[in-house]
């Protein structure tokens, strides 16, 4: 079939970007005709030369930015558009958590049918640089010299990395000083073409507490020239030898042997100890973490007598903050090391009312809840593929209050939102969080529930005490919330706010805190926080007085 798209290949073109796509790249058009163009923003006018076309869409080489966006910065990173590990570091950082909302809101849209949803602004960091504590590092030749590095985009194509901006100090040095160790010892480096070599990775990873783990990767079941690579790691606590023959683009093989240190280092995660071992899956961004797990907990209000389902619960995490809240937390975890160290963790922290089932979540939580297993609660954090049918209709069946669903995937989470719909769950609050600041990645937390809950929390104020002002003297809840905590100390959700200005008689229109019945559940605002809001609002001439008697 002939080709009939607009462009040709090895053609040069003059482009105005109309967007970004969901992976960073620009989006041109030639007579309608998609073209898309890495590294160029929305907004510029560029040249690129065209290097692949299909029948629906074309890819160009940037050459040329002709009219830059006012938005573009120059890199930190020497290989940013070599190496594949970022993908906006030349867009500033307040346009990058505006992208990243956006991406959200418009995968809900387009994805999951939700029109003129809400998406919160995305969390972002202060410094937003030096934030990742874990590192997975190919090993190559390149000249001649063993070089640890990141593959280049949709290749396996190293390119050399002696620094790394958005990595941790520690974690890149300590790479580096294995690089050093096999050029002086003539270790080889894995050849995925020829298959041979014996150097694959090394994966480094720092606590928070100064501690550093290494695991050095090699094809080999004998560690050459250990000795003289303890010498050169001697600032690390713990150094593990793996071993991986197999032709795989997998990191680690089954085998691991502890060459000197510590067997596992541990972390502090919102306050709990959590052990790291080298398979552990921690989220690397220890800061963003936090502000992460707070707010999915602040969401999901767990309550003293209640029952919460942890799904996908990794090393127990969130499950451990649950259980310091909750009667009973049940973690579902498919994946036996980290069941493992989710056990160990809960010991750990002296935490004995959290249950931990090693399965398949869309196995064990269907079982479960036709056992007559009934959650006032549950969160989940899946993967990027999202869940399985089964687990969503298990959530639905579960008649839980409240659900959190974390994603690290808009696309898979507005599918998953869609079905979710569909047995009578709608997601009330969404908010983005910049996990990997310089990425394309975005994380984000969504509150739903039921549509026809039973319970409800009675409204104690008498509307005649209030006096209202003009409906269009508003403050958005970023500024409330920024008042609150300026003047109170206190963190406010937009959930307390929401459910105050219900209160005060503020409805500017229908939101997540509406009751959708007489008798809806609402998670209880605190007095301190009720009062903290009423005081902002009054400050901002939402309303004018509050008079009791």
């Amino acid at each position: 079939m002939r080709n009939t798209a607009p462009v040709h290949k090895n053609q040069d073109l003059i482009l105005h970007i109309d967007a970004l796509t969901s992976e960073g790249q620009g989006v041109g058009r030639v007579e309608g005709f998609a073209v898309f163009v890495p590294f160029a923003l929305a907004g510029e006018t560029v040249s690129a030369h065209v290097i692949k076309v299909t029948s629906s869409y074309a890819v160009a080489k940037l050459i040329e930015v002709m009219e830059p966006s006012p938005e573009r910065v120059e890199p930190l990173c020497p290989v940013f558009y070599a190496c594949g590990g970022c993908t906006v570091q030349h867009l500033n950082y307040r346009s990058q958590l505006e992208y990243k909302r956006q991406a959200v809101a418009d995968a809900l849209e387009r994805i999951g049918g939700f029109k003129g949803i809400e998406v919160l602004p995305a969390i972002g960091m202060d410094e937003p640089w030096q934030y990742r504590n874990k590192g997975s590092f190919p090993i190559g030749n390149v000249g001649g010299e063993i070089s640890i590095g990141f593959f280049s985009p949709r290749s396996h194509r190293l390119v050399p990395t002696y620094t790394c901006p958005i990595s941790d100090r520690r974690v890149i040095d300590t790479a580096n000083k294995v690089a050093e160790w096999a050029n002086e010892n003539r270790i080889s480096a894995y050849d995925e073409q020829t298959k041979r070599g014996v150097l694959r990775h090394v994966v480094v990873r720092a606590t928070q507490a100064g501690g550093i783990m290494a695991v050095v990767v090699t094809t080999t079941s004998k560690l050459p020239h250990s000795e003289q690579l303890k010498e050169k790691l001697d600032a690390v606590d713990s150094l593990y030898h793996n071993v991986n023959p197999n032709d795989t683009n997998v990191i680690f093989g089954a085998e691991f042997k502890l060459i000197f240190g510590a067997s596992v280092l541990t972390e502090t995660v919102c306050g709990n100890k959590i052990i790291v071992s080298p398979r552990s899956f921690l989220q690397v961004n220890p800061l963003q973490c936090e502000k992460l797990y707070e707010k999915a907990i602040e969401y999901l209000n767990p309550q003293p007598h209640e029952t919460i389902a942890d799904l996908y619960c990794g090393v127990g995490t969130i499950s451990l903050l649950l259980a310091r809240r909750a009667k009973r937390v049940i973690g579902i975890e498919s994946v036996p090391d980290a069941i493992a160290d989710a056990r160990r963790n809960a010991e750990l922290n002296g935490l004995a009312n959290v249950d931990f089932i090693c399965g398949e979540a869309e196995k064990v939580l269907p079982k479960r809840i036709a056992d007559g297993l009934r959650p006032n609660a549950i969160i989940l954090d899946p993967p990027r593929k999202g869940c399985e049918e089964q687990v969503l209709k298990a959530i639905a069946d579960s008649k839980a209050d409240r659900i959190v669903y974390i994603s690290c995937n808009p696309a898979t989470l507005a599918r998953d939102l869609k079905l979710l719909k569909t047995h009578n769950l709608t997601p009330h609050l969404t908010h983005p969080l910049d996990m990997f600041p310089h990425t394309s990645h975005v994380e984000t937390i969504v509150l739903l529930s039921k549509l026809n809950a039973k319970q409800h929390i009675a409204v104690d104020i008498n509307m005649d005490e209030l006096d209202l002002t003009a409906p269009e003297k508003k403050a958005t809840y970023e500024q409330i919330k920024a008042y609150v905590q300026e003047h109170s100390g206190l963190k406010v959700s937009n959930l307390n706010i929401a459910q105050v200005k219900q209160k005060c008689g503020i409805t500017e229109r229908k939101n997540y805190n509406t009751p959708k019945s007489p008798t809806a559940k609402q998670p209880h605002c605190p007095p301190e926080k009720e009062s903290a809001i009423m005081a902002a609002l009054k400050h901002f001439g939402m309303i004018k007085s509050l008079r009791r008697d």
